[in-house]
């Protein structure tokens, strides 16, 4: 699948599971409220967290398929990584506030409403199962698109902690459950953001997806080949990861050929499909010691 037609394939359940997640915040804000529980709030103050991380990744994916142009030579790709990396900003700040909420009603506990909480957490479950079903297959192409289904999927498994919690509030009229739920609500956020700015601060520094010095060795492996330098790997954005290397060959090798060969070893056993690979004889006489990748060093990738 191009890069354009996956950002295009995955508007449409962005779309589809904001509807759903900004349904269910209106609905949850009412009855959290009514009923008087942090754990519903939490959970709203999550879902707009929710609802502006799927508006943010829906735009994204808008832009991320227009074509490069002018100095923006790889497009607006990398504004799909740059919203994962928001994404995972805001769930840290909301798991704050949730823990900071949580701690201020362990220690003074308002009333709460088990019944009503039960409910609405039941409701949430469904809703946010629906919206992760959704956003699962694209996930896996997008890191954008994963940003949004982790705010979902986070969701969902605090919505079945607020249930437990709700239940077990309507069974023993002990209102600490609630605030316990929320602290369940908050260590789930911050697994899920760890996980998202990790490998979106990977991308946005440009760290290699693949070992350079395996992926020289692979290189080297091909017949002809003397020496591979200025190697450099990174990704653009989700499903463009990229190499660029100078590479050296024995005189008299075909360098268009070793050329197409190094490429599609990059592509089948890297995943490395754009490839910028700089071919060139080996000086006459030039001494065959630099059998090992020279990776690193610097060099323009353009």
């Amino acid at each position: 699948m191009s890069h354009s037609h996956a950002h295009a394939a995955a508007r449409k359940p962005l779309a589809l599971a904001l509807a759903l997640i900004v349904g269910l915040m209106a609905g949850e804000v009412v009855f959290g409220v009514s009923a008087g529980s942090l754990a519903l709030l939490a959970d709203a103050g999550h879902m707009l967290t929710d609802a502006a991380a799927l508006g943010l990744a829906l735009a994204a994916a808008s832009f991320a398929g227009r074509p490069a142009r002018g100095r923006w030579t790889f497009g607006f790709r990398r504004l799909e990584i740059l919203a994962a990396h928001v994404n995972g900003i805001t769930l840290v700040i909301v798991g704050v506030v949730i823990v900071y909420t949580a701690i201020r009603r362990l220690v003074d506990p308002p009333d709460v409403r088990g019944g009503v909480v039960l409910v609405v957490a039941l409701v949430g479950i469904a809703v946010n199962f629906a919206a992760a079903a959704l956003l699962r297959g694209p996930s896996r192409e997008s890191l954008n698109v994963r940003g949004a289904f982790l705010h979902v999927a986070t969701d969902l498994g605090a919505f079945a902690g607020t249930a437990v919690a709700g239940g077990l509030v309507l069974a023993t009229g002990w209102d600490r459950f609630d605030p316990i739920a929320s602290l369940a609500v908050a260590a789930l956020i911050f697994w899920s953001s760890f996980s998202l700015l990790r490998e979106s601060t990977r991308i946005l520094l440009e760290v290699s997806p693949d070992e350079p010095r395996d992926v020289a060795g692979a290189m080297l492996g091909v017949p002809g080949v003397v020496q591979v330098h200025d190697l450099h790997v990174w990704t653009v954005g989700s499903g463009f990861p990229s190499v660029s290397a100078h590479v050296l060959v024995e005189p008299g090798a075909d360098c268009h050929a070793l050329r197409l060969q190094l490429a599609n070893i990059l592509g089948e056993r890297f995943g490395l499909s754009h490839s910028t690979l700089q071919v060139e004889h080996a000086q006459p006489g030039q001494p065959d010691t630099a059998r090992l990748p020279v990776v690193g060093q610097p060099g323009s990738r353009s």
